[in-house]
């Protein structure tokens, strides 16, 4: 691409750049709005999910806090649904 000096360009002149140069312009632009249409759909899904995943995490404390009044404080092996008591964070164990 051909640089332009500051005496080559005459003040107040209007005029065009040329067809490569629009298209090349065009397309560039186009690019840089597509990625922003892009980032602005991922950050509206992140969004979405973040609601969901805050749904979800108030699901799982209701649960936890049924298994624990019915069982007490428990660690539970995902794998295999058994069960061993969590002395730790029962509090009918702890002494004073």
């Amino acid at each position: 691409m051909k640089k332009i000096k500051v005496g080559d360009v005459k003040k107040a002149s209007i005029g065009e750049v040329t067809k490569e140069e629009l298209e090349t312009i065009q397309q560039q632009q186009n690019k840089v709005n597509s990625i922003l249409m892009e980032l602005g759909y991922i950050e509206s899904k992140k969004h979405a999910l973040l609601h969901e995943l805050a749904d979800s995490n108030v699901i799982v404390d209701e649960t936890k806090k049924t298994l624990q009044d019915k069982y007490g404080h428990i660690n539970i092996d995902l794998t295999t649904g058994k069960w061993t008591r969590n002395t730790d964070g029962d509090v009918s164990n702890k002494k004073d």
